[in-house]
């Protein structure tokens, strides 16, 4: 004889189960991407779903932050790590009904924990017909080894489909008397700009952009050996008002600070709507980033056309093709990496030639993805960031 507990718990079970068998068949029909939200036009996803024809439901859904999406990638590989644990209760086969992503934003920042945590797993270029598109410093980046660094032999773990940099922005009233405009990282230690400055409170930003001005790159592995580094530190500091990574661009608008480092993806929205903000992309070049789309661990395949090509490699190749590169490059406050090795008067006719745009090309030889760094290198940024800030 069973306890009523255990008969309630039981059905409970049975019913779900039922449930989750008979959506099976439905869920293998949904293409399902987790994106981050104003990453791609809508237009795009318009577009792709006239591409096919059989069907199949396109599920993507807009999430406001990265942070959230990396924190997704976490809970399923979770969900997956302890499912023999909880095979047999309901309440857990309830935390099961919410199906991964067949793909996933990932920044290029995230990519090292992603391999390294086992959240991702590799993609076949063999299957991306427009891998060979994609500029060779892009197709370097993804390609990692399983400890999640770049390794030319590594594999690839995901598909860069736009990018961005890290630029100067600032107010033109506030610059119109000094006979002077921003144009390099070298002006932001100009005296007119004491505690006029808000920076990111990022160290491989800040310290990478005064390694930048002396003349180095952003992923110098040895600190020390920049003998003039802290005390160009030091000095960029006491021009410093604020530092925040969420808040930066409040004192600007509000003309508490002048001038403003930051992402490009944060900044550019602004020109619409603030007409006395401008903005500079560094002439001695900067740092950059890329939103790519990678594949969760747990991730099925869905094979769909005649060329056994599943829907996730159309997508990532959708977003490839010229149609695809001109309205990422025109509608999300991006670029698209297919764009980076075209000269800024070979540019699509479609596509504006605006300052950002043509800038961020003509300095993109000199500027650096901010690449994994060794721990003894990550150790003296750290101490050297606390020194700096503690001062």
């Amino acid at each position: 004889m069973i306890s009523r507990r255990s008969f309630l718990i039981n059905s409970a079970a049975t019913i779900i189960t039922g449930q989750l068998v008979s959506g099976c068949s439905d869920r293998q029909k949904i293409f399902k991407v987790l994106l981050l939200q104003g990453s791609i036009p809508p237009q795009l996803l318009s577009d792709f779903r006239k591409t096919l024809t059989n069907g199949t439901k396109l599920d993507f859904e807009p999430k406001s932050r990265l942070n959230k999406l990396f924190s997704l990638l976490e809970n399923w590989q979770q969900q997956n790590d302890n499912q023999s644990e909880r095979e047999n209760t309901w309440l857990n086969l309830l935390k099961r009904t919410e199906t991964t992503a067949n793909l996933v934003t990932l920044s290029d920042y995230r990519l090292l924990s992603g391999i390294q945590q086992g959240l991702i797993q590799p993609l076949e270029t063999t299957k991306l017909k427009n891998w060979n598109r994609l500029p060779s410093s892009w197709q370097k980046l993804v390609r990692r080894n399983s400890q999640g660094q770049i390794d030319e032999r590594g594999k690839i773990y995901g598909a860069p489909y736009r990018w961005g940099n890290t630029i100067i922005a600032y107010r033109s009233d506030k610059f119109k008397d000094l006979g002077w405009l921003p144009k390099d990282w070298q002006d932001l230690w100009r005296t007119e700009l004491q505690e006029r400055i808000s920076l990111l409170d990022e160290p491989r930003e800040v310290i990478g952009l005064t390694l930048k001005k002396l003349g180095y790159s952003y992923n110098t592995s040895d600190l020390e050996r920049v003998s003039a580094l802290k005390s160009e530190l030091k000095a960029l500091d006491r021009q410093v008002k604020f530092y925040s990574s969420e808040n930066y661009l409040q004192p600007l608008i509000l003309g508490d600070t002048w001038l403003a480092v930051g992402w490009s993806t944060d900044i550019l929205p602004l020109l619409k709507r603030y007409s006395n903000i401008k903005i500079a992309v560094p002439q001695s070049g900067t740092s950059l980033w890329t939103d790519l789309w990678v594949q969760p661990k747990s991730s099925s395949v869905v094979a769909v056309n005649e060329e056994n090509l599943s829907l996730r490699d159309r997508w990532i190749d959708f977003c490839w093709q010229p149609k695809a590169v001109s309205q990422i490059s025109l509608f999300t406050n991006a670029i698209s990496p297919i764009l980076a090795d075209t000269k800024p008067v070979d540019l699509p006719k479609n596509l504006p030639n605006n300052s950002f745009l043509r800038e961020s090309l003509q300095v993109l030889a000199k500027s650096d993805f901010l690449k994994p760094l060794p721990p003894a290198t990550e150790e003296q940024y750290k101490l050297l960031w606390q020194e700096i800030r503690l001062s």
